[in-house]
């Protein structure tokens, strides 16, 4: 079960009990022997419960209970059985909102021929109990509910209450209230309460409980949202519950909308399947430009069929819940791709204590369960994800829970190291996608975005751009809508980022992300310049040494004891010029989209991206070396490495694959620690295959320590000058002179004589011999054979250099000569 509820509230256990110790006996036998049981009528903003139950005498009674001192309150009492269709408190408990029903359906047979309304909606004061307002009297059933201050804003001085009508208009009336005899709360005016119109002719309304916002659909904007709604009657979203609604035919369309803290707007909506053994639905990604329908064939034929799919919104996802069938997670912060939605059946799906039917979703990761009258929190269940993780036969289905788990569930030391562990037993299990890209991207993602409002857009949260694949049992069709439009201007909070969400879209959303093309051809052209001994201006390069300086320091203060993993500890030029490269790059494309955000700022953000990418593969290493027991001697290449140090091999060979495809830097000493596990554990003919392939990158510290370590046996011989003959000529130069060997002496005498030959073919003829025997070696024969070749071919390029005379005859009788011995005379 993915989805874990915990119990909130719970009529039965926190109601139940108080009815039954309150009043007289009489009343408590009269509670027990009633037909009606209580029900919950509404769940106010700050969590407070409205519910109703039938007293002594068949009064219709109202309460309140409170999650937070787990009290319940009692709040009015009208002495007649009524019918309680909505009812709402204000944030100060001095109002009591209340539309009912005047009769019972058995006295309305009775009744047929009074001119008696259907429908009463009454305001109460009840701080104490006193003055009753009429505020409707109609045929038609009416919604109440009370607006509540949002935490961030100050208290209304006067209360709002807002009137749903099934004549499909809502109105507000703003209530103002005094104080009376110090106590007594008593309504300012009460014969002519203000009101606004707030809409008419509505065909669906929705309140948002939590940000306090009406949403509503009138006619003329049914086209525009490209659903058809005629069919659909008159429906009201999160505005209570009435008990008789159960009763009902279920609706041809189910519709709501969520929203996240993200600017995500979500239009979810469901039709009644024309297929029975089919479901479709469809969520319309406002802030995003299209919208997705989903088809799903219905494996099981045994389960009984329900009214309608449940909506849930559990703010990063969008829930979609069929009871014995299915259980959809969509991503609504990143949509675009089907692999990082979550589609489950059978077991996995499941979710324990929900009702089949009657769910509401009225607080994000909230579920009221209307039918048993109880509401729970919900969560997704670390454990459970990561044995879906460990379960997962589909690439789609892995990728879903690891993102799932990296950028939802929230990052934690265990479920790091758990993630760290699947990757490292099922790195050949998946064929669309790098698990380690994604681990160190999307841990980037996570810990970085929090930090400024625009920089999810900014950063990479992927590896992959597109993905073809199928998940089984649902297909999916995506159309392009049209962008909503905002009027209200210096919007703040959602209406912030949803507006900040629109326009990423208008100007092409992913090319705002960061690309490390433009890195990776500055970091192979500065690589090129210094093989050719071009190197660019020392500004240039001093800035970006010094880049990759202050992210090492950095990286030192957050770790200041001693790592387990042998990394740090040498210069390694190209890792350090690819640090630099990138604070630069990185720095460079935020500057251009975060210019409000002030250089100091984004100097700081990017110095703690390099950072957290450098100590995140640090800790993955670590995870590894724990894993295996593994200790610093592995760098001892004088011994064969166990089955534990080549599975070490295997994982820093991916975690190298992964680094290189992303042109990321990895840690200072990590190939030196990898080429060290490639000495020990691989055969001579696989590691060199290996040096040529790129896969393990020869290095001065692991070259001079083949020294050190190794003695001169014939296979260790044969390594070194395999070793030897790949090393780049740079770390050549300085670490053949420290192998005192026949083979080497060889080796370098005929490298010294190729270099010399090379550049005496290069230079100007006319310049001195001295100036061009500029290389000496510490081996006499070959500095004695370097002279005399650089004066024999010195005299035979210019035989008459210091002569103003040509002897013909010597050169007629040298021509002479020289071709009888050609023709063999």
């Amino acid at each position: 079960m993915l989805l874990q509820l915990s119990a909130e509230f719970d009529l039965q256990s926190d109601v139940v009990p108080w009815l039954l110790a309150q009043g007289p006996a009489a009343a408590l036998d009269a509670f027990e022997k009633s037909a009606a049981t209580p029900y919950v009528v509404n769940v106010e903003r700050n969590g407070k419960i409205i519910y109703t139950w039938k007293g002594s005498g068949r009064n219709t009674c109202i309460g309140l209970y409170d999650p937070f001192n787990k009290q319940n309150e009692h709040l009015y009492t009208f002495e007649k059985d009524l019918h309680v269709i909505s009812c709402s408190i204000n944030n100060e408990k001095t109002l009591l909102a209340v539309s009912f029903l005047q009769s019972t359906k058995e006295e309305r047979v009775n009744q047929l021929l009074q001119p008696v309304s259907k429908c009463l909606t009454l305001l109460i004061e009840i701080h104490p109990v006193n003055n009753v307002r009429v505020l409707k009297a109609v045929d038609t059933c009416i919604r109440v509910q009370f607006l509540y201050p949002v935490a961030n804003r100050n208290p209304f001085p006067e209360s709002h209450l807002l009137l749903i009508s099934e004549d499909k208009y809502i109105e507000q009336f703003h209530i103002h209230v005094v104080t009376e005899d110090h106590h007594k709360v008593v309504i300012q005016n009460s014969g002519q309460l203000p009101r606004d119109r707030v809409a008419d002719d509505l065909i669906w309304a929705q309140w948002d409980m939590t940000e306090q916002r009406l949403f509503y659909i009138v006619p003329k904007l049914e086209a525009s949202l490209d659903i058809s709604l005629r069919d659909i009657g008159l429906k009201f979203v999160n505005f209570g519950y009435d008990y008789s609604q159960d009763q009902e035919e279920p609706r041809s369309l189910n519709l709501q909308v969520f929203t996240s803290k993200t600017g995500s707007f979500c239009l979810c909506c469901s039709q009644a399947p024309d297929i029975p053994k089919e479901v479709t639905y469809s969520v319309s990604f406002l802030h995003k430009g299209y919208s997705k329908t989903f088809t799903v064939a219905l494996q099981r034929t045994d389960y009984p069929q329900v009214k309608e799919v449940a909506f849930l919104n559990l703010d990063y996802y969008v829930v979609v819940y069929l009871p014995g069938h299915f259980l959809h997670l969509l991503n609504t912060q990143h949509p675009d791709l089907m692999c990082y939605n979550l589609f489950l059946t059978g077991e996995d799906a499941r979710i324990n204590m929900l009702h089949k039917s009657s769910i509401q979703s009225p607080f994000k990761s909230a579920v009221w369960d209307c039918c048993s009258g109880r509401m729970f929190t919900v969560r997704i269940n670390e454990c459970s994800l990561m044995q879906f993780l460990w379960n997962s036969k589909l690439d789609s289905d892995r990728l879903a829970a690891l993102h799932c788990a990296l950028l939802h569930v929230r990052n934690t030391t265990d479920l790091e190291m758990q993630i760290i562990q699947w990757i490292s037993e099922n790195l050949s299990a998946c064929s669309t996608f790098d698990p380690f890209q994604e681990l160190i991207i999307a841990s980037l993602y996570w810990a970085m975005c929090p930090e400024t409002s625009k920089l999810d857009k900014l950063l990479p949260y992927t590896s992959l751009l597109y993905w073809n694949g199928i998940i089984p049992g649902i297909t999916c069709i995506t159309d392009i809508i049209s962008l909503p439009e905002l009027k209200v201007q210096n919007c703040k909070g959602f209406w912030e980022k949803l507006n900040l969400n629109l326009e990423c879209v208008k100007y092409a959303e992913p090319h705002l992300h960061y690309n490390n093309n433009v890195l990776r051809r500055e970091w192979y052209k500065l690589l090129s310049e210094e093989k050719a001994e071009e190197r660019r201006t020392t500004t240039y390069l001093r800035n970006i040494f010094e880049n990759a300086k202050k992210v090492l320091s950095n990286l030192a203060e957050w770790n200041l004891e001693e790592r387990l993993v042998p990394l740090f500890q040498e210069e390694d030029y190209q890792q350090r010029l690819l640090i630099g490269l990138m604070v630069a790059q990185l720095k460079d494309h935020l500057m251009r989209h975060l210019q409000y955000v002030g250089k100091t700022k984004i100097d700081q953000i990017v110095l703690d991206y390099v950072s957290k990418l450098l100590d995140l593969i640090c800790r993955i290493m670590e995870a590894v070396w724990r894993k295996y027991s593994l200790q610093s001697c592995v760098l001892c290449l004088d011994k064969r490495g166990s089955a534990a140090e080549f599975a070490a091999f295997h994982i820093m060979s991916r975690i190298l694959e992964a680094a290189n495809g992303m042109c990321i830097p990895l840690p200072p000493g990590f190939h030196t620690l990898h080429m060290g596990l490639g000495v020990r554990c691989l055969p001579l003919h696989t590691l060199l295959h290996y040096i040529d392939n790129g896969v393990l990158q020869l290095t001065e510290t692991c070259a001079i320590k083949l020294l050190k370590d190794l003695d001169n046996t014939e296979k260790n011989e044969k390594l070194k000058f395999s070793i030897f003959t790949r090393l780049p000529e740079a770390i050549g130069h300085k670490v053949s002179q420290l192998w005192n060997h026949p083979v080497n002496s060889n080796f370098i005498a005929r490298n010294s004589v190729k270099l010399l030959l090379d550049k005496l073919r290069k230079r100007q003829h006319n310049r001195p011999v001295v100036d061009r025997l500029s290389v000496h070696v510490e081996f006499l024969p070959l500095n004695y054979l370097v002279d005399m070749l650089a004066e024999v071919e010195d005299q035979g390029l210019n035989p008459f250099e210091e002569e103003d005379n040509v002897n013909a005859k010597f050169v007629e009788e040298t021509a002479l000569k020289h071709t009888m011995m050609l023709l063999g005379l």
